[in-house]
């Protein structure tokens, strides 16, 4: 059956991927709205669907959606710091949210959405896509198959380059962004502990406006991480592939291979949400938890588990 979605936040740079999920699966877009005007895109997706930058004006057109029951979700493609409020109004107006990572900023904020849910009867699931990602999936099958148990040594290094504008833009302000940490490796935080299962220890070793980088003792694993924006650190490690992005995860010195396939994986998500298997509250909380705690501490000087880059800082 086509369902009807509504999406706020269209003229953002993750939009298009709900956009092409959506089409793709053969859904229909019937609202949008964005502050900004700049949204043509659409006109490749679905010209016919309404369009708002006013608030106002795109929340009288919920309600009157909702009494005529023909918007099934919202898909929140919003700044970090406005998912919450967001997502209640998603909620309270008895429509089903699908929101990009991170879902809040704070556990605290899970709770009240967790009660949205209930008093409402509708439900907010997650983009963690990583979690469908064909290599992220045989690799948790290994570990859960592992007949040793083996505590594994792991470095995860996300590096991709952002210019200028990024710290003029909502992304460079850790109140709305919750930084680098948040806004990069939310999903990284995520597939750690969906593949090596509960966090025991957290530890951050260090952190600016562009880079960050710690220690996470799992469950199955011991992982050193480091994430940075910043154009510089391609160029010292000399990663100099005439790419902007630099994904690795090295498990025992082997390099897992998950740098492909991501393009169809916003898709891959909608269609499990669809057929009611979607990641919610409960599978949000872990990462959260991480990013927020890390958010709020202090960096060990000279730590032990420092992660290999951390030493051209």
């Amino acid at each position: 059956m086509m369902k009807s979605f509504g999406l706020i936040g269209i003229g953002g740079y993750i939009a298009p991927r709900h956009l092409r999920a959506i089409k793709e699966l053969k859904h229909k877009l019937v609202v949008s709205i964005d502050k900004n005007d700049s949204v043509g895109i659409i006109d490749n997706f679905f010209p016919s669907s309404e369009f708002f930058t006013n608030f106002e004006q795109f929340k009288r057109y919920v309600k009157k959606s909702k009494k005529n029951q023909n918007l099934d979700f919202i898909s929140i493609c919003s700044p970090n710091h406005l998912h919450l409020s967001h997502i209640k109004f998603t909620l309270q107006n008895g429509i089903n949210a699908i929101c990009e990572k991170p879902l809040v900023l704070k556990c605290s904020e899970l709770e009240e959405i967790e009660e949205c849910e209930k008093k409402y009867g509708v439900r907010v699931y997650s983009i963690l896509q990583l979690r469908l990602h064909p290599s992220i999936i045989k690799l948790k099958k290994v570990i859960n198959l592992s007949a040793t148990k083996k505590i594994m040594n792991v470095d995860l290094t996300y590096l991709t380059a952002r210019g200028k504008w990024y710290f003029q833009s909502w992304k460079g302000m850790d109140r709305k962004s919750g930084g680098v940490c948040t806004n990069i490796g939310i999903h990284f935080f995520d597939m750690l502990n969906f593949i090596f299962g509960k966090e025991i220890k957290t530890e951050l070793h260090y952190r600016d406006e562009k880079t960050c980088s710690g220690f996470i003792k799992y469950k199955n694993a011991r992982v050193r991480w480091f994430l940075s924006i910043d154009p510089q650190t391609l160029y010292k490690n000399n990663i100099q592939s005439g790419k902007s992005t630099y994904r690795s995860i090295k498990i025992e010195g082997e390099e897992i291979e998950f740098s492909g396939k991501f393009e169809d994986l916003h898709t891959k998500s909608y269609e499990q949400i669809l057929l009611g298997n979607g990641f919610g509250i409960r599978e949000s909380f872990s990462a959260i938890k991480t990013v927020e705690f890390i958010r709020n501490c202090k960096p060990i000087i000279n730590p032990v588990n420092h992660h290999p880059f951390l030493k051209e800082i």
